[in-house]
């Protein structure tokens, strides 16, 4: 019995931290929501900025900025908001780390 009660407090902490994907895919899989708009990677086809490339600083204060209503947007003051600070830092440094055109 405290055989069975050991292997399911083991699997209560790691599964949780076992079904998190790399860090590096975390930002790449948040960042696929972004390619409607700004293109895939960072890139993009027309009209909006590129963000590929551009500071991981950088990128991180303009979503905080949208998110807290500091900077003015159509869009991405809604969008910013559902991110969280973990999820902005995976964002921000998976585009910084995007080859710029």
């Amino acid at each position: 019995m405290k055989r069975q009660l050991l292997a399911a407090a083991l699997a209560a902490v790691c599964l949780p931290v076992m079904g998190q994907p790399p860090a590096a895919d975390f930002g790449r899989n948040l960042a696929a929501a972004c390619a409607v708009c700004h293109g895939t990677n960072g890139i993009n086809a027309g009209g909006l900025p590129d963000i590929a490339g551009m500071p991981r600083d950088y990128i991180a204060q303009q979503m905080r900025d949208f998110r807290d209503g500091r900077r003015p947007a159509t869009i991405m003051h809604q969008i910013a908001k559902g991110y969280t600070e973990p999820q902005i830092a995976a964002l921000a440094e998976f585009f910084a780390t995007q080859k710029a055109r």
